[in-house]
């Protein structure tokens, strides 16, 4: 059996750091880390191939030589994904589509064969007898009944079919699952409240199977929630930082985790001799009806400017997720939003609107309030898929005014210098390509950008602050000129040829019972 894995690529976007990735010649932010952990656990006596469509486009000969294809990705991803498998269906290939998309959202991918939903652990049986034994089963291979799979199943994943060096970070995950309940999130619905752990040997093994390859540098741990069990967390932060220093620490470490994080110094200071420099923390708002409204209780027990500073104090890059158009906002809310982040040192802050996805409780809450109208598809910049209770007018235009004073050139930098003062800078090995990489960066930042300005100033706060600063300031200038540029030739002016939704600003029905539930109370 011959089997194409392939990962649907993604149109461009503020995570994709489109024009930041020539300046350290990779041609992709992430490998797809799910094909690779999906191959692990497909028949030995399978052929295996993985294409990424990020990378390049999907040549027709790989089509030919495969028996079955397998797709995956993302809502955003779905128009790619489908492509492919109407190609492979046209020259009679098994089709199969797999993933966060088709596991939430099946009926989308009716050019799929079979639509696989779940974790691969421990429960491929049925996938492999449909792909060998094509037309003798269901379409929908679902795990409904057998539960969420142990972890303690998982194997390292098959690394060696990705082009490693083609992406600007590597990528591992430790933990599935979140225990917090927020309304508008899609991972407790598909990995459940109770986080599932590798064991410090399997998360080691990985680490290993990486270095063995070649592999250095950044490497997020995408965990939806690293701290989700505390107490794993702090059995394996140990033991990674073990490994970084009998290694030379060849990974720079970064992930995703709640905000509470700031309220655990032990645990902070254990990732940050472990090797973590970063962290995205979900913030979503400062309003705290808001956070009420989207059962967000987490957030409502920290002050999130301050866990913000702690984050940063304490060694790491805070970037943030935030969030407009819940019924609990108003017209002042693009305001508060704008002027909260900018008191704060966090340069990337990425800001999205309100977006109910498939299978969750915001889903079913707008759907019993007749309010959903359109399937999500990723797209954060056109019309939302419900009726939001502040219009769809008053919100998009919000929200573009939003990102134009986010990433408008001094405001990015001037996030960029509150990081430099606060956060303490530590040396970092030199890893191969760093001084062609600055050679460029000076070149086409320092010499000819339009922002020479912008970054001569950072690299001088930095030099200022001693040389192992040097580094984070570059770092910063090269992701703006994609979060800056992006913004501004791609995101404002498509924001500005779009016509204008015909609905009215206002309340809409259920929208005034949502917001009394949101009112916070004293506690």
């Amino acid at each position: 059996m011959r089997a194409l894995l392939v990962q649907g690529s993604t149109p461009p976007t503020y995570w994709g750091y489109g024009h930041s990735l020539p300046f350290i010649r990779k041609d992709a932010a992430l490998p797809p880390l799910g094909l690779a952990t999906l191959a692990a656990h497909l028949p030995a006596s399978w052929e295996l191939r993985l294409h990424d469509e990020h990378l390049e486009a999907l040549p027709d000969e790989l089509l030919r030589w495969a028996d079955a294809v397998l797709v995956s990705g993302m809502l955003v991803q779905a128009p790619s994904m489908r492509a492919v498998l109407a190609r492979a269906r046209a020259l009679g290939k098994v089709t199969v589509a797999g993933g966060p998309a088709p596991t939430i959202a099946p009926e989308r991918f009716p050019e799929a064969a079979h639509v696989f939903q779940g974790e691969a652990e421990g429960r491929l049986e049925r996938l492999v007898a449909a792909v060998e034994r094509p037309g003798a089963h269901d379409r929908v291979l679902s795990p409904s009944g057998e539960g969420r799979p142990d972890l303690a199943l998982a194997r390292v994943p098959r690394f060696d079919l990705l082009a490693l060096d083609r992406y600007a970070s590597h990528a591992i995950q430790v933990s599935r699952g979140c225990p917090f309940s927020c309304e508008f999130c899609d991972i407790i619905e598909v990995f459940g409240r109770v986080p599932r752990v590798k064991s410090a040997a399997q998360v080691l093994a990985e680490l290993e199977a990486l270095h063995r390859l070649g592999a250095r540098g950044p490497l997020f741990l995408v965990d939806d929630n690293f701290i989700g069990n505390r107490r794993a967390a702090a059995r394996l932060l140990p033991e990674l930082a073990r490994w970084q220093a009998e290694h030379g620490r060849p990974f720079d470490l970064y992930t995703e985790a709640s905000l509470d994080l700031a309220t655990l110094p032990e645990l902070l200071a254990a990732m940050v001799d472990a090797g973590f420099s970063a962290v995205f923390v979900g913030i979503e708002t400062p309003d705290r009806a808001a956070l009420q409204e989207a059962g967000k209780r987490q957030n409502l027990r920290v002050d999130p400017a301050e866990a913000v500073r702690r984050l940063t104090a304490a060694g790491l890059e805070v970037f943030a997720g935030f969030i407009v158009g819940f019924d609990a906002d108003d017209a002042g809310t693009f305001a508060r939003q704008r002027a909260f982040i900018q008191a704060l040192p966090i340069p990337r802050a990425m800001v999205g609107t309100l977006t109910a996805l498939p299978g969750t409780a915001l889903w079913r809450r707008l759907a019993r309030e007749g309010r959903l109208r359109a399937e999500s598809t990723g797209d954060q910049f056109g019309e939302t898929n419900f009726e939001p209770a502040m219009g769809d007018l008053e919100l998009l235009e919000g929200y573009r005014r939003l990102l134009a004073e986010l990433y408008d050139e001094d405001a990015y930098f001037r996030r960029c210098a509150l990081h430099l003062a606060l956060a303490p800078m530590r040396p970092s090995p030199l890893r191969p390509g760093s001084l062609a990489t600055l050679a460029r960066t000076l070149w086409r930042l320092g010499l000819r950008g339009s922002r020479r300005r912008h970054f001569w100033r950072l690299v001088g706060q930095a030099l200022r602050l001693g040389p192992a600063a040097l580094p984070r300031a570059v770092t910063l200038a090269v992701l703006g000129e994609h979060l800056v540029r992006y913004t501004h030739e791609e995101v404002l002016p498509r924001r500005a040829r779009q016509p204008a939704p015909l609905r009215p600003a206002g309340k809409v029905p259920g929208a005034g019972a949502a917001r009394a539930a949101a009112a916070p109370t004293a506690s």
